[in-house]
């Protein structure tokens, strides 16, 4: 995949943000609805896709390996599916880019069919580590080919016959968990994973809803425990995908720290094991609220409202790093718009993401005056806000390693900082919000474009 010219674009100082607004599907929701479509024999049909780089990407692996996959005129996708274990090896080689997600799910569907398949990404993507998914594909039988540290490229291959495994997953990831339910789809007996700390539960609610034998229950010391029985015949399901969640805080957060804003981000994802910034911005005293709450395909979703609030810092516990890991870097923007000292533990996770978010996030905030001091999982920022005034000094260019969210971020703190706030890159926003900046110049955001940013 080739690499395209860096588009950098500057966010001013931005008052009265409003309106009512949608951001794009759920992103986990989205990949898992294409897989589960193509696992499943016959048509099911999707509404709400998050057509966004990363999600495309997913798409065309699907059709690699033989499933039937379209979108409408409508706006509407459709998949005809086929089958647990009747996916066909791929002609070429499957080109991830960007797209984290995609690659570490589809390895584990096409690492439990016996045939080679080879995974590609972009340069982001070829640095990070692969290696906590592919260990317990391992222990299933894959065989792996991959670079020094388990790093794309690589080709996978699955034993025949491979085998079910009990695993605990070392760390919170909800990519691990989903992984090895993935490939245990394909595996006759039982496979098991046992949860110490619980994460995103999307695939566990999908795969009951799309017919598997799945149970899961916690245990006295407060783990999860789920045991999937092995080649399920899965049924189609309409699915109606929600409004991303990490996508909405972004704006959730514009809307906070904006003087005289009030925005709500309509049809958001609320998901209990989703919502943990919603939750830390209320501890921290944001004029948040939960309009026109509903129900869609077992999944609850709400319009987010969001006034300017006068935001204090706060320190969030570790146990809250699975419910929002990957809106830390919008958080740190809040918590350097607050007043006094925001901390975060249990980040380590943050490290082997699009980039080190933790060590981007960090320059990113120094080189625009805020004080803030990065442990090895920790970050603690001081935010600007004094009694009677105080901004965010601004005034930098923040280099954004190829990262959405970080590219995303300080474009948000750019609205409220006193000098402008440069991203290096904006190209990358497209792999999960295509339409971000259309956005937040819609609700009243001053965000250049390209040509006045690169004068």
């Amino acid at each position: 995949m080739s690499e395209a010219v860096p588009r950098p674009s500057t966010a001013r100082a931005s008052s009265g943000l409003s309106g009512r607004v949608t951001v794009p599907g759920d992103k986990s929701i989205s990949h898992r609805s294409l897989m589960f479509g193509a696992l499943a024999l016959g048509e099911t049909r999707i509404t709400g896709l998050l057509e966004a780089a990363d999600v495309l990407a997913t798409a065309a692996a699907m059709r690699s390996f033989g499933a039937k996959v379209e979108r409408h005129s409508t706006g509407e996708w459709s998949l005809h599916g086929l089958g647990t274990g009747g996916f066909l090896e791929p002609e070429t080689a499957l080109d991830f880019g960007n797209a984290g997600t995609g690659a570490r799910l589809t390895m584990a569907l096409a690492g439990a069919h016996p045939f080679a398949t080879t995974f590609l990404g972009d340069a982001s993507l070829s640095r990070r580590p692969m290696g906590r998914i592919l260990d317990p594909l391992r222990e299933m039988g894959v065989e792996v080919i991959a670079r020094s540290g388990d790093r794309l490229p690589l080709t996978l291959k699955g034993a025949s016959p491979m085998a079910p495994i009990e695993y605990r997953v070392p760390v919170p990831s909800a990519q691990v968990k989903s992984a090895v339910l993935l490939a245990g789809l394909n595996i006759a007996g039982t496979t098991t994973v046992i949860e110490p700390v619980p994460t995103r539960d999307h695939t566990e609610k999908m795969l009951k809803g799309f017919g598997a034998d799945i149970e899961v229950k916690t245990t006295a010391s407060g783990e999860t425990v789920i045991r999937l029985e092995g080649l399920p015949e899965l049924t189609p399901q309409p699915i109606e995908v929600p409004s991303d969640p990490s996508s909405a805080a972004f704006l959730i957060v514009a809307g906070l720290i904006c003087p005289d804003s009030d925005i709500v981000v309509e049809g958001v994802l609320l998901n209990e094991r989703r919502t943990g910034l919603l939750q830390v911005l209320q501890d921290m005293g944001a004029d948040l609220s939960i309009e026109n709450e509903r129900e869609t395909g077992g999944e609850r979703l709400g319009d987010v409202r969001a006034r300017t609030s006068r935001l204090k810092g706060v320190t969030v516990p570790a146990e809250r790093a699975p419910s929002m890991i990957d809106e830390y870097p919008i958080l740190a923007i809040a918590a350097a718009c607050a007043e006094g000292k925001t901390v975060m533990h249990g980040l380590e996770e943050l490290r082997v993401k699009e980039s080190d978010r933790l060590a981007a996030v960090a320059a990113g905030l120094a080189a625009n005056g805020v004080t803030c001091e990065e442990g090895e999982a920790s970050l603690a920022v001081t935010g600007c806000k004094v009694p009677g005034g105080g901004k965010v000094p601004g005034g930098a260019t923040v280099t954004t390693h190829l990262d959405h969210r970080i590219a995303m971020s300080f474009l948000v703190l750019g609205l409220a900082a006193e000098k402008p706030v440069t991203v290096d890159d904006a190209n990358m926003i497209a792999t999960s919000f295509p339409n971000f900046e259309e956005t937040l110049r819609k609700l009243g955001a001053d965000l250049n474009e390209q040509e006045r940013a690169l004068s």
